[in-house]
């Protein structure tokens, strides 16, 4: 929370803009990213996967718009843990948020990247950290006007690409389509779906700059799951019965189901639109990933110099700097497949806390769901997965202890 010294963000958003953030988030991360390694994990299960993904996904949503209704500042889980279970609780999710989602950032980076410029995508990569850490830094509310332009975009060339594939049929169907993969792939191909419906966070983390909390936040966040549930499900569907055993090795999915239908000219806009998806992905998860950051270095568990505020953008500038620097690194690094898995493990730690917080509440019976799918989901993950993203989580907690020992 902040002090007299340490002044508070504005609060500027709405509804409308709440769910495009939410949006921007999701869409760009789900379509453009998950569907190829979750489709390898779950076969023709891929939409049941899908399905346990979003039920988990409303799960945590609802638990967190209840938790940011009564604590309606920066940082999302990272207060709720702190305020319902303790401090180490809140540190832990905070720890697993910012790591986690810089893997996601750098991931959505790569995104853009491969679609733009195949043979030069880190260095594309880079460069689209740079130019939206410096559109963050100008103030949420150019953030959110660039969001709306971006997630209109997104869902027109999403719903083309539907009406090219399903409008008139299949016309070239594949030669050989997904087999079953067993209860297994379809958990595990969840978990791997989850990366990419945790944008709802997003709405949480910025609880300091939202008008009218207590109502926006509980409202936006499912009608943000709920829209992004309906354009996933449309797209799969479009996908499997397109591209079939091809979408497990497929970089660019979507414009290789356009192209196998028949319409070559319909690619390059798609290509457009995933630049486009992933750039608005990647600038709401700097977002978030800055948010709470700052929230952290009130708190002195990251350098209390990164708990300023611009005092006349309203921004967390020097926390925006910081995360697009990490961010470029790993963008510079970093595999996109690799990044998803991970991502995927720490987030479902950051959210089996916020449904443990839930459950301090009463009616517990959604968190206990919630907390059940988080840890199961990532257990199940893709083992080299768990061990990356369980060695990090253990690494925050050392680096906690010796500083209480300190």
């Amino acid at each position: 929370m902040s002090t007299p010294e340490e002044p508070a963000l504005r609060r500027r958003l709405g509804i409308f803009d709440a769910v495009v953030i939410g949006l921007g988030s999701m869409i760009g991360a789900g379509v453009f990213v998950a569907m190829p390694p979750a489709a390898a994990a779950a076969g023709s299960g891929l939409l049941v996967g899908l399905a346990v993904a979003a039920v988990v996904a409303y799960c945590n949503a609802t638990s967190s718009a209840r938790l940011a209704a009564l604590y309606p500042q920066s940082g999302g889980t990272y207060v709720y843990g702190r305020e319902r279970l303790g401090e180490f609780w809140g540190y832990t999710a905070g720890w697993s948020f910012v790591v986690g989602k810089t893997a996601s950032c750098a991931a959505m980076a790569l995104t853009v990247g491969v679609y733009a410029w195949p043979a030069h995508a880190h260095a594309v990569a880079v460069a689209a950290v740079v130019a939206l850490t410096a559109v963050n830094y100008a103030g949420i509310q150019k953030s959110a006007m660039l969001t709306r332009i971006i997630v209109a975009l997104v869902l027109g060339v999403l719903a083309a690409v539907v009406v090219a594939v399903l409008g008139g049929g299949i016309h070239n169907p594949p030669a050989v389509g997904l087999e079953y993969e067993g209860v297994y792939g379809v958990l595990q191909s969840a978990g791997l779906l989850f990366f990419a419906f945790a944008g709802y966070a997003r709405i949480a983390t910025l609880g300091e700059e939202v008008r009218n909390p207590k109502r926006t936040i509980p409202l936006a966040i499912p009608i943000a799951l709920g829209i992004t549930l309906v354009v996933y499900a449309a797209v799969a569907i479009a996908l499997q019965l397109q591209l079939g055993e091809a979408l497990v090795t497929s970089r660019a999915p979507l414009a290789d189901a356009v192209r196998a239908a028949g319409h070559s000219g319909l690619e390059p806009v798609v290509r457009i639109g995933a630049m486009v998806a992933a750039l608005g992905s990647l600038l709401s998860l700097i977002l978030g990933v800055s948010r709470t950051t700052l929230a952290m270095a009130r708190d002195h568990h990251l350098p209390h110099a990164l708990a300023a505020v611009h005092p006349r953008f309203g921004s967390p500038h020097r926390a925006e700097v910081a995360v697009g620097a990490v961010v470029a690194v790993v963008a510079a690094l970093a595999d996109v497949r690799a990044a998803i898995g991970f991502s995927a493990f720490t987030v479902l730690v950051y959210y089996a806390i916020a449904n443990a917080s839930a459950m301090t509440l009463d009616r517990k019976l959604i968190p206990i769901a919630g907390l059940v799918g988080c840890v199961l989901l990532a257990l199940l993950l893709p083992l080299s997965s768990v061990l990356a993203g369980a060695g990090v989580v253990a690494l925050g907690a050392a680096i906690y202890a010796v500083r209480r020992l300190r």
